[in-house]
C-alpha cells in the first residue's frame, strides 16, 4: 500500500512540474498595478493601489476567515475549466496571487464582487464587440481595483489607467475640465483598442497583457534580450520589474473571480444605482444646478460622472456631452430641464460663458500651481467634511489630491493639503493645533481661516430646532440605515431636522454612500 502512495505521489510531482515553467525567486513575489508596486512580505495594507483606500481592512479581522490551502492539483484543475483562449498557466508565482486574492484580501475581493455587478456589463459589451476574450475584465482589477478616479503616481488615471499621451492617442479627451480616462465606458473601448492592438502585434494574449503594463518596447526589448523567444515565461527575466508579476496577479485574479463562491466571498452591496441612462447636454450646466433642482446629492451625480473635473459640464451647441444619472432621475431631468438650465445661470455662467464660478476659483480640483502642500496626520474621530473646513478647501479636492475613492479614512493617514502660499504658515499651525480634536471635543475656527464653523438657528425652542450653537458633522449612509436609526445616533437630533438639513423631501431616496450634514452641539 505504502508503495502504492509512493507512486501516485511522484505521479503528481511529476505532472506538476510540466506546469512549473518558472521557479519563484527573489524578485517574483511582488505585486503590480502599473507602477503601484508592493512586497508579498508587506501586504499589510497593499493588495490594492494606494488609493483604494475605502478598501483597506484590518488583517486580524480576516484572519478567522481563511480557507484551508488546496492542492496544486486542484488550482490546476479550475484554471484549466476557464474557457477562455488566454492561457491560464499555474506556477509558483500564481499561486502566491491566488492566495492573497482568496484569503489574505477577502474583504477587499468582496468589495470589488459588488462593483463588477456595475462595471463588468460595460467592459463585457466592449470586449464582444470586437471578438475578444471575455476574461479582459479582469485587468482593471489589477489596474484600479475598479475606482474610475484612481490616479497612480506616475500619473496613470481612470479604470483602466491610461497615460495622458496613450488615452490622447486612442481619442480619450483630456482638458481642463474634461478627462475621458475617467470615463468607464469611453475609456473601456479605448483600452479594448489598445489590447486588439496589442494582440495584433504579439499574436499572444500574455505578451499583450504585458504590454498593457509597461508599453510594447519594453516587450520588443525583452524579445531582443531573449534571444527572439516570445514567450512571456521565457523572456520574464528580461521584463521590467513590475511587470513580471502582472500577468500571474491578472490569472489569480480571473480564478479568484470565477470562483469566488467556493471561497464564500460574498458582493458587498455598493450605492451605484442598477438602472441608468445618459442625457446629452448642449449648453454649460454644472452639477449643482441639477442637485438643487431635482434633489440629488452633488456626490451621487459626481459617481456617475467620474470624468468632469470641476462639476462643470463644457457644452454647447456644437458639442454635446453626456450626463449620467439614475433612470428615475433622468426621467426628472426631462421634465424639469428648462429649470435646471436657468437655476442660477448668471451665478455658475456669466454671460451664459463657461468660467469657473468665481466663488470656487480658490478650490483648483486639479491645479496646485502657486499652492503650497503640507500634511495633516488623521486623528481618531476626523472626518473628510470638517478636514475640508478646517483647510478652507473642498471634499472633491481632498479626495482627488490624496487618491481617495470615497469618504473613508483611518486614524495615522496623513494627507496632502494644497493651499495658498501667502497662508501657508496660516494653515500649518491649523494642521499642528488640530492634534485630538474628535467629534466630541470639536471646537470653533478662528475667523481667519474663513471656515463657517458655527450656525445660528430660531431662537423659539421647537422639537426640530433643538441646537442653538451647532456645527456640522458629517454621515455616510451605510447599508439598512433609516432617517430614524440615524437621529439616535446624534442626542437632540430628529428624523426632520436630518430631512431640513440635507434638503431631503422622500426618505425612501436615502441610499448608502450618500453623506449627510448633521448640525451638533459644541461642547
Amino acid at each position: 500500500m505504502k508503495r502504492v502512495k509512493i507512486i501516485f505521489i511522484l505521479f503528481i510531482l511529476g505532472h506538476l512540474s510540466l506546469f512549473a515553467q518558472i521557479e519563484l525567486n527573489d524578485e517574483s513575489s511582488d505585486i503590480y498595478s502599473d507602477d503601484l508596486i508592493i512586497e508579498a512580505d508587506s501586504i499589510q495594507n497593499n493588495l490594492l493601489p494606494e488609493y483604494a483606500s475605502d478598501f483597506i481592512i484590518d488583517s486580524k479581522e480576516e484572519a478567522s476567515s481563511l480557507v484551508e490551502d488546496l492542492s496544486d492539483a486542484l488550482y490546476i484543475s479550475r484554471l484549466a475549466a476557464i474557457q477562455t483562449p488566454i492561457a491560464m498557466t499555474f506556477n509558483s508565482l500564481v499561486k502566491e496571487q491566488i492566495m492573497l486574492y482568496t484569503q489574505r484580501r477577502r474583504g477587499q475581493v468582496e468589495r470589488m464582487l459588488g462593483l463588477s455587478e456595475h462595471y463588468f456589463p460595460i467592459f463585457e459589451e466592449a470586449l464582444d464587440a470586437r471578438n475578444m476574450p471575455l476574461e479582459l475584465k479582469y485587468l482593471p482589477i489589477i489596474e484600479s481595483a475598479l475606482n474610475p478616479v484612481a490616479l497612480s503616481r506616475a500619473g496613470a488615471s481612470g479604470i483602466w489607467q491610461f497615460m495622458l499621451r496613450t488615452g490622447k492617442l486612442y481619442g480619450l479627451e483630456v482638458t481642463s475640465y474634461v478627462d475621458e480616462r475617467r470615463d468607464p465606458e469611453k475609456s473601456t473601448y479605448a483600452a479594448v483598442k489598445y489590447l486588439s492592438d496589442l494582440y495584433d502585434m504579439y499574436g499572444d494574449w500574455h505578451l499583450a497583457i504585458a504590454a498593457y503594463n509597461c508599453g510594447p518596447g519594453n516587450i520588443n526589448k525583452a524579445i531582443k534580450r531573449s534571444d527572439g523567444k516570445r514567450d512571456f515565461w521565457e523572456i520574464y527575466p528580461n521584463l521590467p520589474t513590475e511587470t513580471r508579476g502582472y500577468v500571474p496577479a491578472f490569472i489569480a485574479a480571473t480564478y479568484a473571480m470565477h470562483y469566488a463562491s467556493d471561497y464564500q466571498l460574498n458582493p458587498v452591496v455598493h450605492s451605484l444605482p442598477e438602472d441608468c441612462d445618459t442625457i446629452m447636454v448642449y449648453q454649460p450646466l454644472h452639477f449643482q444646478q441639477v442637485s438643487d433642482i431635482l434633489q440629488i446629492p452633488v456626490e451621487s451625480i459626481r459617481s456617475l460622472n467620474p470624468q468632469y473635473r470641476r462639476d462643470v459640464i463644457p457644452a454647447d451647441e456644437n458639442r454635446g456631452y453626456s450626463l449620467k444619472l439614475s433612470a428615475d432621475n433622468t426621467v426628472l431631468f426631462a421634465s424639469h430641464e428648462d429649470s435646471i438650465y436657468n437655476y442660477k445661470r448668471e451665478h455658475f455662467f456669466p454671460n451664459n460663458r463657461l468660467v469657473v464660478n468665481p466663488s470656487d476659483t480658490k478650490y483648483p480640483i486639479v491645479s496646485t500651481d502657486g499652492r503650497a502642500a503640507i500634511q495633516y496626520t488623521i486623528k481618531s474621530g476626523d472626518v473628510v467634511g470638517r478636514i475640508a473646513e478646517w483647510f478652507n478647501v473642498k471634499e472633491a479636492d481632498i479626495r482627488y489630491w490624496n487618491n481617495l475613492s470615497g469618504n473613508k479614512i483611518r486614524a495615522g493617514q496623513k494627507l496632502t493639503i494644497y493651499v495658498p502660499k501667502n497662508k501657508e504658515d496660516h494653515y500649518r499651525e491649523v494642521a499642528k493645533n488640530r492634534s485630538g480634536q474628535t467629534k466630541a471635543t470639536t471646537k470653533q475656527v478662528s475667523t481667519t481661516t474663513q471656515t463657517p464653523t458655527t450656525t445660528q438657528v430660531s431662537q423659539t425652542p421647537s422639537k426640530s430646532h433643538k441646537i442653538e450653537h451647532a456645527q456640522y458633522e458629517y454621515y455616510t449612509v451605510r447599508q439598512g440605515d433609516t432617517l430614524w436609526s440615524i437621529a439616535q445616533k446624534f442626542p437632540g437630533v430628529t428624523n426632520e431636522d436630518i430631512k431640513k438639513w440635507n434638503n431631503i423631501e422622500d426618505a425612501k431616496k436615502l441610499k448608502p454612500g450618500m453623506t449627510l450634514k448633521i448640525k451638533v452641539a459644541n461642547s
